[in-house]
């Protein structure tokens, strides 16, 4: 057998790296185990029984990872690291990694993590959140996450999950080291140490060569990554059991002393192609396959038993046929167990389940009056929704102490519209974090750390920014309940400053009128004020979900409305409103809109912008024309309470909707549908929306947008002209 194994590389004795004999074999039999899972998995899809055949073939040496790594350094993992994920659950007594991933493979409903809703590799239990994505959209939370960790040490003095000295582990491939969220979580951490800001985490970038089918340049990894400012560079062989090691160990031993980034450089071959559709020989040539089949990391930990006096060539061929037959044998079993049946099933983890946080402190009087200090003054005098939101802001962040404000600008700036200002001082930089020109960077920080224990309130400054970022929202955040079974979630409250209106100042980048990007996000709460009293009572119950029941919201701010304080004419402070305490007030509940009159000739619906404009038209549509009115502000835009809706709406033959999005993918389209299809027959329906446009710079803006003169004109026209 010897003569087939190939030679080492490096001259290192398992004693070198503090590795009895008895480890070095358990690493050997985890590596076994994750081949065999491949092999099976290829079995199966043959089958049709197993539906993923992206394997861990030649990335087995991360299974050091997985035993030097403690449970409580929470792992973000990349998707061949199934030795990692078998050696990691050794360190808990009870784990049966076998019979789970097989489940997985299956996509059996009685997968602990998923719930048969894809293959992940994760586990509550050992502190791995399952990750589904292919590329690098992981990196940033896992910044995010390590971040947290060094925050808890100061915020969360009590029920911190993680030990002082916990690390993030991250690993990824070569190939999505490349793509832009990698390279802006990794510049982010970098960013931050540089900074002297704590930023534990080990990137471990598993360089097999290459992408599917895209090679890797040599040296490129090295090149890129190893002299950048603020992040420790280490190389390490993960064909060899014993560099590995060697490598593993300087890498956390740098993070927990230092509390700053690592990135370690982890060669690795890619065997049996990049999944089971792959046919490797249509793009590599066949000398090139056959070379990394020489490096199989099996046949170099075979050859360092065999070297070392720790299992000879018959044990080792016999604990590979045990394998093979055992991990044969539990997928037998696992085929046969339950899948999901139906859609309520499928679905039932979109939302997560409710669960008690913790208590919130009740704050006493005296000391919010301290917080709020020359504030007090203000506080009997109406003001606009920038600093009604404001006020607001500083009661939640002092009535949530886990909760944390982080984004661009947010600091001593108090952000680009003012709407943060005062925070900073108030809260210190712990609590209101200025952060680097980065949304990627900005969500993932607020995903990681929702994963350590915060509730996060994320700022992106416009509304046409997060296009930068989404992914960060629809594959990641919102995704975590639904492929965790409810285990993992990213509460959080992304506040964003969007919407038109602003008098053609910025052209589209500062006047983004669409937010059809999020409205098709499964579990996604999106609440949109049109004035500051509802503002402050949205925002409230938005930091509520999140704390509650775990909620991804979206909280967009109209920005044309912040200053706004007067309806029809100067002076007549209308749209300023008098700042209620937390104690105060009609709370708003998710999903209840406003209904301003009760008259049954027309119902108009809007939100934002457009409410405020439809309460201009409304006054003319009263006075001028003697129409009877009723308008519904919908305040939330996702879930909308449709059969509210549809009742609030049945008392009026025409139904007006108003909406400053775009006529195509708007949310009255979805209006339109909803009262079509449930009340068919009962409405005449028109609307009035923005153009099929981007916004132009100046006053060209309110050309494609609608103004009042417009509802009026439509109103006028659906009721069949001057009443």
């Amino acid at each position: 057998m010897s003569g087939d194994l190939p030679d080492a590389v490096i001259q290192l004795k398992p004693k070198d790296v503090d590795l009895t004999p008895a480890e070095v074999v358990d690493l050997f039999e985890s590596q076994l185990m994750s081949r065999h899972l491949d092999y099976q998995s290829r079995k199966l899809r043959a089958r049709n029984e197993s539906f993923y055949t992206i394997g861990s073939a030649g990335h087995e040496g991360n299974a050091v990872l997985g035993k030097l790594f403690r449970i409580t350094d929470m792992a973000f993992l990349h998707y061949r690291s199934g030795a990692l994920l078998i050696q990691r659950s050794k360190q808990r007594p009870g784990e049966t990694p076998l019979y789970d991933m097989l489940l997985s493979f299956a996509a059996s409903k009685e997968d602990p993590i998923s719930g048969g809703r894809h293959k992940v590799l994760g586990s509550k239990t050992l502190w791995v959140p399952p990750q589904t994505s292919t590329i690098a959209s992981h990196l940033p939370k896992a910044m995010g996450a390590a971040h947290g960790l060094g925050l808890a040490q100061v915020l969360l003095p009590d029920g911190k999950p993680f030990p002082a000295d916990s690390v993030i582990l991250c690993n990824f491939g070569d190939a999505s080291a490349n793509h832009s969220t990698a390279q802006g979580a990794i510049n982010a951490a970098s960013w931050a140490a540089y900074q002297n800001s704590p930023m534990p985490i080990v990137f471990v970038c598993e360089d097999n060569g290459i992408g599917i089918s895209t090679s890797t340049p040599k040296g490129w990894i090295h090149a890129s990554f190893s002299g950048r400012a603020g992040l420790h560079y280490i190389y390490c062989d993960g064909t060899d059991l014993l560099d590995c090691t060697r490598g593993v160990k300087e890498a956390i031993r740098y993070a927990r002393r230092f509390r700053k980034p690592v990135f370690l450089h982890m060669r690795a071959v890619r065997l049996m192609g990049h999944a089971g559709s792959d046919t490797e020989v249509s793009y590599r040539a066949l000398q090139q396959v056959e070379a990394d089949e020489l490096h199989d990391p099996l046949l170099h930990s075979a050859r360092l038993l065999l070297d070392h006096g720790m299992l000879s060539a018959e044990a080792i061929c016999q604990l590979n046929s045990q394998i093979e037959q055992r991990v044969a044998r539990i997928a037998e079993l696992a085929i046969k167990r339950p899948k999901l049946q139906t859609a309520e099933e499928v679905m039932a983890s979109v939302i997560p389940v409710a669960q008690k946080y913790g208590e919130i402190p009740e704050v006493d009087s005296k000391t919010r009056e301290a917080m709020l200090g020359k504030d007090l003054r203000q506080l009997n005098k109406p003001q606009n929704m920038a600093r009604l939101i404001n006020l607001a802001l500083a009661d939640i962040l002092l009535e949530y102490p886990h909760s944390v404000v982080c984004g661009e600008d947010v600091g001593k700036k108090g952000g680009v519209y003012s709407v943060t200002t005062g925070l900073f001082d108030k809260f210190g930089a712990h609590r209101v974090i200025n952060t680097l020109l980065d949304e990627q960077s900005i969500l993932g920080l607020a995903i990681g750390l929702a994963h350590t224990g915060f509730l996060p309130i994320p700022e992106i400054q416009f509304l046409a920014y997060v296009h930068n970022a989404e992914d960060q929202i629809r594959g990641e955040a919102a995704t975590l309940s639904f492929f965790s079974g409810g285990q993992y979630t990213n509460p959080m409250v992304i506040r964003i400053a969007g919407l038109a209106y602003q008098k053609g100042f910025g052209g589209h980048f500062h006047n983004d009128n669409s937010f059809a990007v999020f409205r098709d996000i499964p579990g996604v709460v999106i609440a949109c004020p049109s004035n500051g009293a509802d503002a402050v009572q949205m925002l409230r119950r938005c930091v509520a979900l999140a704390h509650e029941q775990r909620r991804v919201v979206i909280f967009i701010e109209p920005i044309a409305l912040y200053m706004t304080r007067d309806l029809h004419e100067a002076g007549d402070d209308l749209w300023a409103s008098i700042y209620q305490s937390p104690t105060e007030g009609e709370p708003i509940a998710l999903s209840q809109f406003g209904c301003q009159g009760e008259g049954t000739d027309l119902c108009i619906m809007s939100y934002g912008n457009g409410y405020y404009l439809s309460r201009q038209a409304a006054r003319v549509l009263e006075q001028e024309h003697g129409v009877a009115l009723r308008l519904i502000d919908l305040r939330w835009l996702a879930p909308l309470d449709e059969a509210g809706l549809i009742k609030a709406a049945a008392p009026c033959r025409d139904v007006l909707i108003v909406d400053e999005c775009r006529r195509t993918g708007s949310i009255s389209e979805a209006l339109v549908t909803l009262l079509t299809e449930q009340a068919p027959g009962e409405h005449r329906i028109a609307r009035v929306t923005a153009e099929d446009s981007f916004i132009p710079l100046a006053e060209a803006a309110n050309l494609v947008l609608p103004d009042k003169q417009q509802i009026v004109s439509a109103a006028l026209a659906l009721l069949g002209g001057v009443r």
